[in-house]
């Protein structure tokens, strides 16, 4: 009987370890978003919006948006998903991948360039009235970059999802000339 012990306490420590949940809830979310947000490090400085008059039928305008990198390295972005609103209306959603990656320079900025199709999910019309608020919530924002890139090349992929931030400072531009 003594040799049947250890084997009964490997199997019953077997089936506890088997049964025990995985830890779903690391995996479920995601820790440089979380912390991000925590330490209330804001990514995005300023977004200018151009709307056209096709924007008025379209509902699609073009964003420009200025990054800045708090880290003492180069960073890449490569793309970006985006929904921002007001009071947690979502009124612009985005997504977009750089044909060539946005380099932000370490303790740096750098601008986005044209991001194009950018939906006005509450309609064109709808949208004029946040305009006097002069700024817009992200909501929802994910992002790959690549962290320790020399040029915008190389680095290492790191995918950032759930990143929010509050009060990014935004202009509008009136285009009558662009359809």
């Amino acid at each position: 009987m003594p040799r049947l012990t250890p084997l009964l306490f490997g199997l019953l420590v077997s089936i506890l370890v088997s049964a025990a949940p995985p830890p779903a809830s690391l995996s479920s979310r995601d820790l440089l978003g979380e912390i991000i947000d925590a330490l209330g490090i804001g990514l995005v400085t300023q977004i200018n919006t151009t709307i056209t008059l096709d924007s008025l039928v379209t509902n699609l305008v073009s964003v420009n948006v200025e990054v800045q990198n708090p880290l003492p390295f180069e960073l890449t972005l490569d793309t970006v998903s985006s929904t921002a609103g007001i009071n947690n209306t979502v009124f612009a959603s985005f997504n977009h991948t750089f044909s060539t990656g946005i380099v932000v320079p370490p303790f740096g900025k750098a601008q986005t360039g044209v991001i194009d199709n950018v939906l006005l999910t509450q309609g064109a019309v709808a949208t004029l009235a946040i305009i006097p608020l002069g700024f817009l919530d992200l909501l929802e924002v994910d992002t790959n970059v690549r962290a320790l890139t020399i040029d915008g090349l190389l680095g290492v992929p790191l995918s950032i999802t759930g990143l929010h931030q509050k009060n990014v400072s935004t202009l509008y531009f009136l285009d009558l000339t662009a359809s």
